[in-house]
């Protein structure tokens, strides 16, 4: 059987960076609920980066990956 992958966990500076927005713009989208995440290092949030992209093509109105 095949190992399951596991999620790419990033800070939201490098989520910023990943979805090429302001770190500003990746806070704002945890506040509108549009991303939420998945654990802490320290003090810093880390997000799962294939939530980060979906909330980024959420917010460009773009369709969702299959």
């Amino acid at each position: 059987m095949a190992p399951v992958p596991t999620p790419t966990l990033v800070t939201g500076a490098m989520a910023a960076a990943e979805a090429g927005v302001s770190a500003a713009t990746v806070r704002k989208w945890v506040q509108l609920g549009r991303l939420t995440a998945a654990g802490r290092q320290g003090r810093a949030h880390l997000f799962r980066l294939e939530d980060v992209f979906a909330a980024e093509r959420a917010a460009r109105g773009l369709p969702a990956r299959r």
